[in-house]
């Protein structure tokens, strides 16, 4: 069989480091409940505020994994 069939699931990550933090946060937390994780996608940045600083990072991301061949 040729090609690859991908499921997309979406995760938010967080960080108060960064998006990029964010961003790892939410890949390796993915990675140790889902398997053959091959891509992602930010779909979102956000963040909160807090006493006029950025308190927190929040990155939405969408993950494509491959779906077991049959």
């Amino acid at each position: 069989m040729s090609g690859h069939v991908y499921r997309v699931t979406e995760v938010v990550g967080s960080s108060t480091e960064g998006v990029d933090s964010a961003v790892r946060t939410a890949v390796a937390r993915a990675a140790e409940t889902l398997h053959g994780l091959d891509w992602f996608e930010v779909t979102e940045i956000r963040g909160r505020i807090e006493e006029g600083h950025i308190a927190e990072y929040q990155v939405g991301l969408k993950l494509g994994f491959r779906l077991d061949e049959s």
